[in-house]
């Protein structure tokens, strides 16, 4: 899952919703000088990382791109899933998108003292472009891969990478139907056991069996 995706995952609450963000921002042991919710957040965003790279059905999807772009496969297909869930957000959320954009946008204002110096920096784009609910058009997938691809230092064909989108947009799009109901059960059962105290873990840490609700 990428932003839009780990953020619907998160609870209803402020600091909740800035731990899930910060789970790609936040790298190692997490900092304790965070609130316990906001650790917690980002716990539960790598253990949805965890489970997602270990699903079936993503994994399935991987194989679908071509050769050149494998490496950035799964990097893609998190961004391509963020496109599917705006599309069909009502399908998932009594809350509009726009609204719920809104809401996460001001969320992050309030706790911009305390989000990492690279989130400040991109803070003022997300909001002014509304990368949220913009995930809905096509032209920001195309755009934000070629942003991605701007930060790697070698060549890479992430500038083009919207062409596997196209390729595969039934396929993916079917996969992430039956992926998505499948996380958000993952992470009710995580709300039920998520220990504060697991928040010292490193990112990459080896989930069991137990942990990932299999």
């Amino acid at each position: 899952m990428n932003y839009l995706g780990h953020l619907y995952l998160a609870e209803d609450t402020a600091h909740s919703l800035v731990g899930n963000l910060l789970g790609d921002f936040v790298k190692g042991s997490i900092p304790d000088q965070f609130p316990d919710e906001i650790r917690k957040g980002i716990l539960l965003h790598r253990r949805v990382d965890s489970f997602t790279d270990s699903h079936p059905v993503f994994r399935e999807s991987l194989r679908m791109f071509s050769p050149a772009r494998r490496r950035f496969a799964g990097i893609m297909l998190d961004i391509f899933y963020d496109h599917y869930l705006a599309k069909h957000w009502a399908t998932y959320s009594k809350v509009a998108l726009d609204q719920f954009s809104q809401k996460v946008y001001q969320v992050l204002r309030h706790h911009y003292a305390i989000l990492p110096e690279r989130l400040q920096r991109m803070l003022p784009y997300i909001i002014e472009e509304d990368w949220l609910t913009s995930y809905q058009e096509l032209d920001t997938i195309d755009r934000t891969l070629r942003r991605l691809a701007k930060r790697f230092k070698r060549r890479n064909d992430l500038m083009s990478g919207i062409e596997e989108l196209h390729a595969n947009y039934e396929f993916f799009e079917s996969g992430f139907h039956d992926f998505f109901p499948a996380v958000i059960h993952f992470v009710e059962n995580q709300r039920k056991t998520l220990n504060i105290t697991d928040a010292t873990i490193h990112n990459g840490e080896k989930l069991t069996d137990e942990t990932l609700g299999r």
